[in-house]
């Protein structure tokens, strides 16, 4: 469609205007691309200048499994506390949902100064509680996550000629039913000297940085360091409990330890004391500050997912076009044939070709539950709206995997801002359906406000009480259920409420045709419609069910996933399958004289989530078979319930609405007296 501009402004534009636009969008798509691979980002933090001899703490995360997917606190195991007791760093909305819980840990460092043989602390007997939960974290397989300077630990194994990496380290090792504790470790601090002078100075850590003017301080040229990797080598060694009785915290081990990764000899028995240790090395590196994430951000089998990625967009871009040239053909033949001919030919021809012509009387007749679908578009449209808006954000770098949580507190912004659309989307489209009248307006918002976010609340607080039940950091805290609660009803109720006064106020769609009193008669049809609804939403899953397990991959097994450059061309390419899915299907519908098109356009493209649903399934059989224990399996289950029916809403959203307009164009095309 396109929109003419006035008379006065054409002659005096040159050409260039559209060639700078041109530039830009290409600019933008080039920005884009280049994120994918590479991994920058803008805003959000700076590099930490630290001194020779500055203190470093390391701070710990949840223990994490890939077994259970339930995240426990780090104190929950028998480890070494700080001296001065455990403290929370302060955590945004988005890392308690995710179920983070960053504490201080005992763990000390001095900038560019190497270290061994640290003594820690010793627990003296191992309770049988003690004892017991070691085990079961060993058996699940618990990983321990560290943070310096906000840079996640990361470890690198050797697998026959491949280097893996994985961020973290395990609690320990089972071999031949004996237990053993990785109670030493082994640090590798990667530096980059601080080459700017004159600038201001960044002290502190990741989660609050202060800047200091270094311009005329003395000392100022001093060498500084940046911290740009942060590597963990765990071991087990057997201590000498009676050596270290009386020692002191950060004291020297009176005997060296030979850290050896690939040799084991501290079994945990019940009763028996524990000693830690660890050592550190500071290593000059060529990284630069804004490159330290790369190493987290490489994911395996770069290639096959670029490859596969682009491969599949091409194949179904071409597909669509297809779909799209034949169907636009298609209609516009009807047309012609159909306008060119006088009364009694229309008449002749309408009773050769028994098709859309005829339900010219009945295709805007009001659906069953109407309310129900406005609702659904409503808040299909936020839902939507929150995805294109916060994948762009986190393309261009404004959501990093450095600022933890960005991502989760981004989205729960932008949708609730976008309540006001849902509620003005909504209140339109019922009163379309209603011929204009604004009875019931404000219901309608209202259920589009409490929709979506009733059923999301349920199955959250649902999962909840099982984490709860497992004492797990996953569990969100009472005091955030309320706040959540309170942005809710507080700022997503009223905007929606606001968005709906819009939608009574502004003026409803006139039908281009009249609706007959009498429905018109369906005729029997040769296969049920539902099945073609249910087997439309093959091509939307074709479009990103290869991204689709690179997102999974990411939420389940601990991996990061940052090439939100290709999750938006496949979202805007998912987002024109799916109108051209609900569009074909339509027109098929209205061929056969099947005037009830509304929930079917719906569902066309809707039904993607059903495929969805089913390959999360595939992914919990085959992917995560460890996955162990009935509470990890209803989380997960529960988890892509919830992504389902967000998904649902919003590709069905995309059909309904390709399809009403499509349907309100075709019939203002028709010449009817």
């Amino acid at each position: 469609m396109f929109f003419p501009l006035p008379s006065d402004l054409t002659k005096n534009r040159p050409q260039m205007e559209s060639c700078r636009g041109f530039r830009m969008w290409a600019f933008v798509l080039m920005c884009l691309m280049f994120q994918s691979g590479n991994g920058f980002y803008l805003p959000g933090s700076y590099p930490h200048k630290y001194g020779i001899g500055d203190e470093l703490w390391v701070k710990v995360n949840s223990l994490t499994s890939i077994d259970t997917e339930i995240p426990f606190s780090y104190y929950s195991l028998p480890f070494c506390k700080p001296e001065g007791g455990v403290k929370d760093s302060a955590e945004n909305l988005g890392e308690l949902l995710v179920g983070d819980r960053i504490e201080n840990s005992p763990y000390r460092f001095k900038m560019y100064t190497n270290e061994s043989e640290i003594f820690l602390c010793q627990l003296e007997k191992l309770s049988d509680d003690q004892f017991n939960i070691l085990k079961k974290r060993i058996d699940e397989m618990y990983q321990v996550n560290l943070l310096l300077d906000n840079l996640p630990a990361i470890r690198f194994t050797k697998k026959e000629d491949y280097m893996l990496r994985w961020t973290g380290y395990p609690v320990g090792i089972k071999i031949q039913d004996v237990y053993y504790l990785f109670n030493h470790l082994r640090f590798n601090v990667l530096v980059h000297k601080y080459e700017e002078t004159n600038v201001a100075r960044v002290m502190g850590t990741g989660d609050a940085a202060e800047l200091i003017p270094t311009i005329g301080k003395e000392g100022s040229d001093k060498p500084g360091y940046m911290v740009v990797g942060f590597e963990v080598i765990p071991c087990s060694i057997l201590h000498n409990a009676d050596s270290v009785k009386g020692m002191n915290m950060y004291s020297k081990y009176p005997s060296p330890i030979k850290c050896d990764p690939s040799t084991v000899a501290m079994p945990i028995r019940e009763g028996q004391p524990v000693t830690f240790t660890y050592e550190v090395t500071f290593e000059e590196s060529d990284i630069k500050w804004p490159s330290r994430w790369d190493a987290y951000l490489k994911m395996e089998g770069a290639k096959v997912h670029w490859f596969s990625i682009l491969n599949s967009l091409m194949v179904i871009t071409f597909l669509a076009g297809i779909v799209l040239v034949i169907f636009l053909r298609t209609v516009r033949r009807d047309l012609t044939r159909y306008e060119e001919l006088d009364k009694e030919a229309q008449a002749q021809m309408n009773e050769e070709l028994s098709g859309w012509k005829l339900v010219v009387g009945d295709v805007f007749r009001a659906p069953t539950n109407s309310a129900l679908l406005c609702i659904m578009v409503g808040d299909g449209v936020q839902i939507l709206g929150m995805a294109v808006v916060t994948i762009l954000f986190a393309a261009l770098g404004f959501m990093s995997p450095a600022s933890r949580g960005t991502l989760i507190t981004g989205m729960l912004f932008f949708y609730m801002i976008l309540g006001v659309a849902a509620g003005y989307v909504a209140v339109r489209l019922w009163r379309t359906i209603g011929y204009g009248d604004k009875k019931g307006w404000i219901s309608v918002a209202w259920k589009a406000a409490c929709f979506f976010p009733g059923i999301a609340f349920f199955i959250l607080t649902t999962l909840n009480f099982l984490l709860w039940g497992s004492h797990s950091t996953g569990a969100i805290p009472f005091s955030l259920f309320v706040i959540l609660i309170l942005l809710w009803f507080c700022i997503s109720v009223p905007l929606t409420l606001i968005g709906g006064l819009f939608g009574a106020r502004a003026p409803h769609a006139e039908y281009p045709v009249r609706t007959n009193q009498i429905p018109r008669e369906i005729p029997k049809q040769k296969y049920p419609s539902w099945l073609m609804v249910l087997g439309a939403g093959t091509l939307p899953f074709g479009t990103l069910f290869i991204e689709l397990f690179f997102i999974m991959s990411s939420i389940w097994m601990g991996r990061v996933y940052y090439v939100f450059g290709f999750l938006l061309i496949v979202l805007i390419l998912l987002v024109v399958v799916c109108a051209e899915v609900s569009l074909v299907l339509t027109y098929m519908h209205l061929c056969v004289e099947d005037w009830r098109w509304w929930w079917k356009s719906f569902f066309a493209s809707g039904s993607v989530a059903i495929y969805i649903f089913l390959y999360s399934i595939n992914y919990l059989v085959f992917d995560l078979k460890n996955l162990n224990g009935p509470v990890s399996a209803t989380l997960y289950l529960g988890y892509s319930l919830f992504m389902v029916l967000a998904i649902m809403l919003a590709t069905g959203t995309v059909g309904f609405l390709s399809s009403f307009w499509f349907v309100y164009y075709l019939f203002s095309s028709v010449k009817l007296d």
